[in-house]
Order: structure tokens, then C-alpha cells, then sequence
């Protein structure tokens, strides 16, 4: 009997030591541990864990592995490839749909788990529930412990980004995070401890029962003796871990109170900033009020420029007051300003400084900004036209759309049709949108198409470079008013612009993949140059505003030099998506590299700021040659025009504060002004806000391709007013294309299964290869649209309307 307690005791500890080493922190755990469980199970587990385990990954934060999901009454439990990663879990029909198709995920950081029985997994977040099955027991508890850990994990990420703005301070936010680290480690060493006290407890019991029994035998004399010997020894062992036990206890009712103590604390930090947050913002916002008071006080001017006659003045200009509510969101000042200080030089002194100062790194001749010789003074002429039609139009293009309906829009009514459903498959309305595709804003691009045919008769690859820094800006100036969203266009769709008898260029663009969603766009001009690129929008929710990241280089190539320009577009934010006014900005830094002669040019967009005193929505930039000699400055606002002054001398100034290198001073000769926004046509507020060059690009056109986007109903049913019938058709053609990629996704199964390789959709005028400037896949324009167009041949467009 004594064996068998004794066999008892060192089972039960196996049992809870396994037990331990499953669960990998102690801390996550939600319930007492289970029960050991029976011979028939722990044999059922060893055969099943025998065969191939889950995947894991590089890191514990990924987990793969085949379970069964409980669909319907119908077929019951089928079996699903599951992915844990990064706090969420999704599953897959089968591992070749993780490339393109997943059919749901639910998070952890607010999902309960359950289990049911031996095998049973239930998974529940809001209205969604998971019924899931593992192979075996030991397979369910391997997945078991790696969700309870990702959940944690998720948990404790969700809190340390509470703050949706980002700009926490990084001393506070390691703070915080070492507080966290500590206290978990402490929870976990703590829970190690009360289980140890646990066991101690126990196996003591155990042990003075089975001697106890030893010694009520009926044994010899010398053994007795012995028995009784060990007895006493196990006595004292006994009195011995009591007293540790109970200095374990006291140490355990201390440690929790340090605990509760430092939470106390925390909770008090955290409501002193978010009261701090409060009061600074109101400071803000009654400063603001303040400020436009003032600027409304009679006798104030609001545009004034100021520049300085003399050489070493600082030029200052101020722009106009912004508009914006109350509730708009301000930036703090960047740090990273501009790093240099321009100042008018004189225009009567062609001689070169001699000061000591002057470092004499960038020095240049006042008499090279000649104006009968530059390429300058023609587009000085033409910026400042104000009408925004070419001289040489030969056909009269409409002017105007029917006015934006006034619908009221029930938010409510939309949201709760959303609840329960993927993000992507959520029908969005087309009241959020304008009447036009991402394909023709894109093509949008083009309204300053000028800057880029005078930028052709430039023989100076630097001045070359001045003409596309300023179209690179000119691209932004229709954003500034326009916060609806344009149409997604549907895999497939196509949008064409064939200016070539009127302005001289033809453009092309086409929807080459829908998830990620890409376009191509290429343009081609009978005046010297080519661009071309492929853009992929990014976007991230930021609770207040949306950040819309443009991914993707964009190239362009003038004939007659063989220069070729390329460069990336800046983020735009879409700030009081809750609640406010919408109102948008760009921010960033373009790098534009002339890859032939390695000129560059660097351009800051300058994010909106309460605290600065820089003109709203402004650019600056310097351009170099491959020296890194300083040729121009670049000035302007996105919004409005972009300057160009030449730079005749440059100098090193004083460092105003320690530890900071000094801003390098430009002398430059008087700017001339690069480009200019024309003005937007009558009544624009009431069609979307377009320009003249918007309200064309969705007029119906004769012979183009039955894919273009022209020929969208519920785009065009939207700038006809028939919002609802808009609504119907969009949900319709939306539903079709998903029918096609299921087409699809089926396709690629069979190909799969039969060892076959499937390549998926292939663009109709565009083909990948390897870009060799920067070594990226980018779609290029295969060639063959326009001579599609002249026979009219489009037998091979696919029917996506």
C-alpha cells in the first residue's frame, strides 16, 4: 500500500510538472489547470503526435497547422488550414489560398476561449464565434497554449498603443514598458512560488501518511526502529517546510501589495497626462481663436510679402490665414526644418564676394540668369495664365457636370449592414465618392503637362530639373479641396486620355491587380519626354485621421537627352475622419535623381502646424548636381505655385543654439515663378470641386475600349445624380468581379492538385519586368492599345461591366 501511495505521488507530480512545462507563462493562465488525463487519452495523444506537428515560424508569434471548423448542420466540421500570427487567427480553405484569398479572422486580444471536451476549441469575439476540433488532445492543448499566449501577447500590445497618435515620448514609452516587464515577471515568479508551496504541501501529506502506514505494520524490532528514525526525520522536514511555507506566504501578501501599489501609481501617471493633454489642447484652441481675431482686426493686411533690397536681408513671406475649425488637428513644429536660409542678393554686383565667411562651395554669376535666354521667361508667361486651355485646342470639351446632389447621408444605416462582415467585403456607398476612378485621378497628374514640354528645351540638366521638381508639386493642387474618395477600379478596367492632336500626349492606364490594388500608367508625348509608372496605395486608420501612402517610383524620360527623372510621391492625410471638417495634407520628402548626369533635387513638404509660423502647405527644396554644388532653390506651397530662385552664392552661418550645425545662407537672385494653380472653374463647389481638365475626363468618348472607365454605369449613373440606382449597380458589378476571383481561385486549386504551375491574371497592355535603375518588378506598357483602338479590334478586353 505504501508503494502504491508512494507511485501515486510521483505520478501526480509528473502530471502537474508536464503540466508546467505545456503552458509556457503562468501568468496567462485563464482557469485552473485541468485534470491528468486518462491512459486511453495519453495513448490516443502519443499515436497522434507521432505524425507531422503545426508549423511554427522563425519566432513563437507565427503557428500553422490543420484543424476542423464547424460550418453548418449540413457538412458539419471540415477541415480548414489555420494561421496564428501576430494576435490574429485566420484559416484558409487550403494552404494555397494564404497568396490570395482568406476567409476570416477573428482577434485574440478580445476573443474568449473555451473548451468544450477532449478536442473542442470554441473561440467567440462579439458576434462571432469559432467551433473548432483538434486531431487529438495533445494537438488541442499545443494550440490552446499558443493562442493563450498570442492573446496575451495581443493584450499587451493593444495597451502599450493605446495612444493612436504615435508621437509618445520614447523616454515614457520605455518606462512604460519596463514597468510592464517587471510586473509580468514578478506575477510569474509569483504564481512558480504558490505553486511550489502548493506541492510542498501536498507531497508532505503524502509522505507522513505512507510512513505513518509503514510504521503501523507489524514489522521487526530493528526495523521499526529504523521506520520510526525516518518518521521523526520527516517530521522535522515537515516543521521545516511549514515555516518556509508560511515566510513564502508572507513574502507572497507583500509582493502583491507592491503590485497593487505600483498599478495605483501607473493609473495616477496615466490620468496627470491625459489631464495635461486636455488643458494644452484648450490652450491651443483659445490661442487659435485669439490669433484669428486679431487677423480679422481692421487695418491688419493678411498677405504681405516682404523682401529685403539689400544683400544679407532675410526674404520673409506670409501667406493667407487658414480657414480651419476648431477641431482641427494640429502638429507639433519638426524638427528637421529646413536647412538652409535664403536672402536676396543683389542684382547690380556681377562681381564674386571676397568675405571670409563665404565658403565658396557654390558661387555663380548674376549675369547667367539671363531672361531673353531662358527657358524662364516662357514659363513665367504661361503659369500666370489663368485661363487653363491649351492655345491650339481643337475641340471644345465640356465645362461642366450636373451639380452634386444634396443626399443627406444616415451613417447608422450603413454601419449596422456592416457589423459581423469582413472589412473588404463591406459595401461602401457611393456618397463617400466622386464621380471618377483612382485611374483618372491618376491621369490628373497630367493638367501641368506644359512644365514637362518646356523642361524639353532646357540645355541644362539642372534647369532641366527645376521644371519636373515643380510638376512633381503641380500633381497636389487638385487635392486640396477634394476629400471624397474616387471609384476602386475593377481588375481589369482601363482609362485612356488621347490628347495627342491637341496637347501632344496620349496616356494609358489600367487596373493590373486588385489585391494588393495597382495600377499602371503610361504616357507617352510627341514633345519630347515619357513617363510611366505603378502605383499601390497604402493606407492606415488612425482613429483621427487616414494616412494614404502612394507606393511605387515614378519614371520620366526626355528623348532628345536621354535624361531620366525618377522619384516617389509623399503621404497625404485626411485628417477628422470622426468628427470636424475634412481637410487635407501632404508631408514627406521627394528625392528626384536625374539617373543619367546624377543631379538631384530634394523637396520637403512642410505638415501643418498650429505652432509654426511657415506659410501653410509649404515646399522647399535645393537642387544639385552630382557634386553636390547648389544650383536653385525651390520654394512655393503644394497648393498654390512653386519659385525657383538662382543661387549665386553660399555661405555658412553662425549656429544660434549648441550642439546644432549651422544652416547654410543662399544668396539668390530675384524668383521666377515655375508654375502656377489655374484658377477652379464657376460653381466648382457644387461639382465635386473639379478643374477643367477633371470635368473632361469622364465626358463619353467615341472607340475606346469597352473596359474604359467611361463606360462604368455606377459611376456614371453617380455624376447623373441617381445616387441609389449608383448604389444598386456598384454592389452588382462588385459581386460579379468577386464571382470571377472565385473563378479564379478554383482554377488555381485543380492546378495545384494536378502539379501544375497557374500564373494567375495577366495584365492585358501592361507586363512586368525588372526595372534597371532600381532593380524593382514594375508593370510597362506592352504596346498594342492604340492599335486596338485605330482597327477597333477589342476581342480580347474581358467583360467586367
Amino acid at each position: 500500500m505504501g508503494k502504491a501511495a508512494a507511485s501515486s505521488c510521483s505520478g501526480s507530480t509528473r502530471g502537474l510538472v508536464s503540466l508546467l512545462s505545456a503552458v509556457p507563462c503562468l501568468a496567462c493562465k485563464q482557469a485552473p489547470p485541468p485534470p491528468p488525463p486518462s491512459r486511453a487519452a495519453m495513448s490516443l495523444s502519443a499515436a497522434s503526435s507521432e505524425g507531422p506537428p503545426p508549423v511554427t515560424g522563425p519566432g513563437s508569434d507565427t503557428y500553422k497547422g490543420w484543424l476542423f471548423k464547424w460550418t453548418n448542420y449540413l457538412k458539419g466540421y471540415q477541415r480548414r488550414w489555420f494561421v496564428l500570427s501576430n494576435g490574429l487567427l485566420s484559416y484558409y480553405r487550403t494552404q494555397a489560398e494564404m497568396a490570395h484569398t482568406c476567409r476570416g479572422t477573428i482577434n485574440l486580444s478580445t476573443a474568449h476561449i473555451d473548451t468544450e471536451d477532449s478536442c473542442n476549441i470554441v473561440l467567440s469575439s462579439g458576434g462571432r464565434t469559432y467551433h473548432l476540433k483538434a486531431s487529438s488532445e495533445v494537438e488541442r492543448q499545443r494550440w490552446v497554449t499558443a493562442l493563450e499566449l498570442a492573446k496575451a501577447k495581443a493584450i499587451r500590445m493593444r495597451d502599450n498603443q493605446s495612444d493612436d497618435s504615435g508621437d509618445e515620448d520614447p523616454a515614457s514609452q520605455s518606462d512604460k514598458s519596463e514597468l510592464h516587464s517587471t510586473l509580468k515577471n514578478l506575477s510569474s515568479k509569483l504564481e512558480d512560488l504558490s505553486t511550489c508551496n502548493d506541492l510542498i504541501a501536498k507531497h508532505g501529506a503524502a509522505l507522513q501518511r505512507s510512513l505513518s502506514e509503514l510504521e503501523n505494520l507489524k514489522l521487526p524490532a530493528e526495523s521499526g526502529e529504523k521506520i520510526k528514525a525516518v518518521n521523526e526525520r520527516a517530521t522535522l522536514f515537515r516543521i521545516t517546510s511549514n515555516a518556509m511555507i508560511n515566510a513564502c506566504r508572507d513574502f507572497l501578501e507583500l509582493a502583491e501589495t507592491h503590485s497593487r501599489k505600483w498599478q495605483r501609481a501607473l493609473q495616477y501617471e496615466r490620468e496627470q497626462r491625459t489631464r495635461l493633454e486636455e488643458t494644452i489642447e484648450q490652450l491651443a484652441k483659445q490661442h487659435n481663436s485669439l490669433e484669428r481675431a486679431c487677423r480679422g482686426a481692421p487695418g491688419l493686411s493678411v498677405n504681405t510679402v516682404t523682401r529685403a533690397p539689400k544683400a544679407g536681408n532675410v526674404l520673409t513671406v506670409k501667406g493667407e490665414a487658414s480657414d480651419e475649425d476648431e477641431d482641427t488637428e494640429y502638429f507639433d513644429a519638426m524638427e528637421d526644418a529646413p536647412s538652409f536660409i535664403t536672402v536676396a542678393a543683389d542684382p547690380t554686383k556681377h562681381h564674386r564676394r571676397t568675405d571670409s565667411n563665404l565658403s565658396g562651395a557654390s558661387e555663380g554669376r548674376a549675369d547667367d540668369w539671363n531672361l531673353e535666354d531662358s527657358v524662364f521667361e516662357c514659363s513665367t508667361r504661361s503659369s500666370l495664365d489663368a485661363t487653363g486651355k491649351d492655345v491650339v485646342s481643337k475641340k471644345s470639351r465640356r465645362t461642366r457636370i450636373p451639380d452634386k446632389p444634396n443626399y443627406s447621408l444616415n451613417l447608422w444605416s450603413i454601419m449596422k449592414n456592416c457589423i459581423g462582415k469582413e472589412l473588404s467585403k463591406i459595401p461602401m456607398p457611393v456618397n463617400f465618392n466622386e464621380p471618377l476612378s483612382m485611374l483618372q485621378r491618376l491621369t490628373e497628374d497630367l493638367e501641368y503637362h506644359e512644365l514637362l514640354d518646356k523642361a524639353v528645351k532646357c540645355e541644362s540638366s539642372t534647369e532641366q530639373m527645376c521644371f519636373v521638381a515643380a510638376f512633381s508639386v503641380s500633381s497636389y493642387s487638385t487635392t486640396i479641396h477634394r476629400t471624397a474618395k474616387p471609384f476602386n477600379p475593377l481588375l481589369g478596367e482601363t482609362y485612356e486620355l488621347d490628347r495627342l492632336d491637341e496637347l501632344g500626349f496620349r496616356s494609358l492606364c489600367e487596373q493590373v491587380s486588385h489585391h494588393p490594388p495597382a495600377a499602371a500608367h503610361h504616357v507617352y508625348s510627341r514633345r519630347g519626354w515619357t513617363l510611366w509608372q505603378e502605383i499601390t496605395i497604402a493606407s492606415k486608420f488612425r482613429g483621427k485621421y487616414l494616412s494614404i501612402m502612394p507606393l511605387g517610383a515614378i519614371h520620366l524620360e526626355f528623348h532628345s537627352s536621354g535624361n531620366h527623372y525618377i522619384w516617389r510621391k509623399v503621404t497625404s492625410t485626411v485628417h477628422n475622419i470622426i468628427v470636424g471638417k475634412l481637410w487635407i495634407d501632404q508631408s514627406g520628402d521627394i528625392e528626384i535623381i536625374n539617373y543619367k548626369s546624377k543631379d538631384k533635387c530634394q523637396l520637403k513638404f512642410s505638415p501643418y502646424s498650429y505652432f509654426s509660423r511657415d506659410v501653410p502647405r509649404k515646399v522647399t527644396g535645393v537642387v544639385m548636381d552630382a557634386e553636390g554644388k547648389a544650383h536653385y532653390v525651390m520654394s512655393g506651397t503644394w497648393d498654390e505655385k512653386m519659385e525657383c530662385s538662382k543661387i549665386v552664392q553660399s555661405s555658412l552661418g553662425s549656429s544660434s543654439m549648441e550642439g546644432k550645425l549651422p544652416k547654410t545662407v543662399y544668396q539668390t537672385l530675384s524668383p521666377r515663378v515655375l508654375w502656377k494653380k489655374y484658377p477652379l472653374p464657376e460653381n466648382a463647389e457644387n461639382m465635386y470641386y473639379f478643374s477643367n481638365l477633371a470635368l473632361t475626363l469622364n465626358e463619353t468618348e467615341e472607340g475606346t475600349a469597352p473596359t474604359d472607365s467611361r463606360l462604368r454605369p455606377d459611376q456614371r449613373l453617380m455624376e447623373n445624380g441617381k445616387w441609389d440606382e449608383a448604389n444598386t449597380e456598384k454592389q452588382r458589378l462588385e459581386e460579379k468581379q468577386r464571382a470571377v476571383r472565385r473563378q479564379r481561385e478554383a482554377a488555381a486549386v485543380v492546378a495545384l492538385e494536378e502539379g501544375k504551375d497557374y500564373e494567375g491574371y495577366i495584365p492585358l497592355w501592361f507586363e512586368r519586368k525588372v526595372d534597371p535603375a532600381t532593380g524593382e518588378l514594375i508593370c510597362i506598357y506592352k504596346g498594342g492599345y492604340w492599335e486596338a483602338k485605330e482597327n477597333q479590334d477589342w476581342s480580347m478586353c474581358p467583360n467586367i461591366f
